[in-house]
């Protein structure tokens, strides 16, 4: 049974007051499956591993309202649900429907930035001249996605990064007692609800928070986001590390200085390895990621640049990726200086699987000059 919303949103919206949409798509893996085989519509469906050790990368709406979710066991998830249809995946099928995506976004605007395959930012500012309103502009991105590749997504809007990703997870449905209570489908974040969701939402809520991060953000007190508000940055960076604390301090005010960023894939040099045999020690992956600072730190001096920008890719076993990036004031080209930068955004993800593969990234380049290295920096993460 679903349950059905209406979209609501404020009169006279303009790119000034909401320049930043966030959109992800709905259960993209498991959608897919079923756009490709339309008998399963309706049915509990999953991609992941179907053995006993097989972990659930997706799960489609049906599947969620009998509680099934990403990252769970699928010995569990049949124990929740023992009519659930689990399939493989199919990675490059996936690939085919996001460039599908990107190219919805590009159309919209050329200032997007992928997170992953199904899920991405836009810049809206560019619609200022065409006098397009972010409301309309949101609706019509998720009707082209609906019609012209046949999978649902949740929009948000809002004036920064971190309120339109809170509002694209507004957008969408919600479960409860078997019921499918869908959600409006765009969300514009008002200053209004910025306020309110400040004032009463978990931790958990925010970017880069995950069971372990709440967990230990618990035992000192802080459960809500408003509980941020009170502690001092430097006592909670002994905690959780200066770059999160960082973060954490300015998402508890609301702040996000994170910019919408085009085309980093495009303008990086990298290094990316899939492992044959998947990474479970974090001594190892260190391992792994101190080799690939070396192999990029010599091709970006080879090519006579620097960089501002460090990022790290990580893959897991269940296809679930996560990126984290970093921006410095200084140019880099030195591998100790790009490790550390490296290193300290590794720590920032939460390994919740093996992990299959591992990327690091420069971009951002410039001339090398005389002196451009910096070897330590109070990191603020991009997500």
């Amino acid at each position: 049974m679903r349950h059905f919303a209406v979209s609501t949103s404020p009169v006279n919206a303009t790119v000034d007051d909401y320049p930043v949409l966030h959109v992800d798509l709905d259960a993209f893996f498991a959608s897919v499956e079923v756009l490709d085989d339309p008998s399963l519509r309706g049915l509990p469906v999953a991609v992941g591993g179907a053995g006993d050790r097989g972990v659930i990368a997706s799960a489609s709406y049906e599947a969620r309202a009998r509680g099934v979710h990403s990252a769970m066991a699928s010995v569990v998830a049949r124990r929740l649900c023992p009519d659930l249809i689990i399939l493989p995946g199919r990675f490059t099928r996936y690939e085919e429907v996001s460039a599908q995506f990107h190219g919805i976004l590009a159309d919209l605007t050329p200032v997007y930035e992928p997170l992953s395959l199904d899920e991405a930012y836009a810049d809206l500012s560019s619609l200022r001249r065409l006098q397009v309103d972010p409301l309309t502009a949101a609706h019509e991105l998720r009707a082209r996605i609906r019609d012209e590749i046949g999978v649902g997504s949740g929009v948000g809007v809002g004036r920064n990064k971190l309120f339109a990703k809170l509002g694209s997870k507004r957008a969408k449905a919600t479960f409860s007692d078997g019921v499918i209570h869908d959600g409006p489908g765009v969300f514009v974040v008002t200053r209004e609800q910025e306020t309110q969701w400040l004032d009463t939402l978990p931790v958990r809520a925010l970017w880069g928070v995950g069971p372990a991060l709440e967990e230990r953000l618990g035992r000192l007190g802080l459960r809500f986001i408003r509980d941020l508000r009170g502690i001092d940055e430097s006592v909670l960076a002994r905690h959780v590390g200066p770059a999160m604390a960082h973060t954490l301090v300015d998402y508890a005010v609301g702040h996000d200085p994170r910019p919408v960023e085009a085309d980093r894939a495009a303008k990086s040099v990298g290094h990316e390895e899939t492992f044959g045999v998947s990474v479970t020690s974090g001594t190892e992956l260190v391992r792994h990621a101190r080799r690939q600072c070396a192999i990029v730190a010599r091709t970006v001096r080879e090519s006579s640049q620097v960089a501002r920008r460090v990022s790290v890719h990580v893959k897991f076993d269940d296809l679930t990726s996560v990126s984290r990036s970093h921006t410095v004031p200084y140019g880099l080209d030195d591998e100790e200086a790009i490790y550390a930068v490296a290193n300290e955004l590794l720590d920032t993800v939460e390994r919740h699987q093996p992990v299959r593969l591992l990327g690091v990234y420069l971009s951002l380049f410039a001339p090398r000059e005389a002196t451009t290295t910096q070897l330590t920096f109070d990191l603020a993460v991009d997500g």
